[in-house]
């Protein structure tokens, strides 16, 4: 099985090159959907970020209050890298195991969707790292309209992460997603189409 490590940043348009993937016949790891799994109630990493950060973190039903723990984390590095340590083993072990699967289903091509892949050192799992790209200023108009922020907002935001320009150091294939999603998806295709002929 081929496996794609595919990362972008804030707004840069990944989760549309995902989408496009996964029409392509891909199966779709994604670990944004892993991370909410492993903090349901009861499960390992739950019990283990209520005790480092407290029931007040939780809403009355004891699911983890995500918004409340992001704005924490967000404006302290120390608790973000409590939370980090936490989290990031059980995505990792949990993505582990479902590229496993998917290999003994017999898929050809399998993408880990990974945010934080290069951040986090999670490239050796896969053989490719696809970076989807946006130009900063596209990055910044996109996060303002969909999250309705200031600009020293999205900037703060943005610049929370590793640049898109640092990513691209790493890539194996790079999507630009600065133009129309018609442009977009030429380049997916593209780049899956020189997959298919060297499978």
């Amino acid at each position: 099985m081929y496996t794609i490590g595919l990362t972008g940043g804030i707004s840069s348009g990944k989760s549309t090159v995902s989408a496009m993937l996964e029409q392509l016949g891909a199966a779709i790891i994604d670990t944004d959907i892993i991370a909410r799994k492993i903090v349901e109630p009861g499960q390992p990493a739950w019990q283990e970020i209520v005790a480092a950060f407290g029931k007040s973190c939780l809403f009355p039903d004891g699911h983890i209050n995500r918004k409340l723990l992001g704005e924490i984390i967000f404006t302290d590095d120390h608790k973000r890298r409590v939370l980090d340590k936490i989290t990031h083993p059980h995505i990792q072990n949990t993505a582990r195991q479902a590229l496993q699967a998917a290999a003994q289903q017999g898929i050809k091509t399998a993408v880990l969707d990974a945010p934080l892949l290069i951040e986090v050192g999670w490239q050796h799992m896969v053989q490719a790292v696809w970076v989807v790209y946006v130009d900063e200023e596209t990055q910044i108009e996109r996060l303002m309209r969909r999250d309705r922020l200031d600009r020293s907002q999205a900037l703060a935001r943005i610049h929370s992460q590793m640049s898109l320009r640092e990513k691209l150091l790493f890539a194996t294939v790079v999507i630009d997603n600065s133009g129309n999603l018609e442009a977009t998806q030429k380049q997916v295709f593209a780049a899956w189409q020189c997959l298919a002929a060297n499978q």
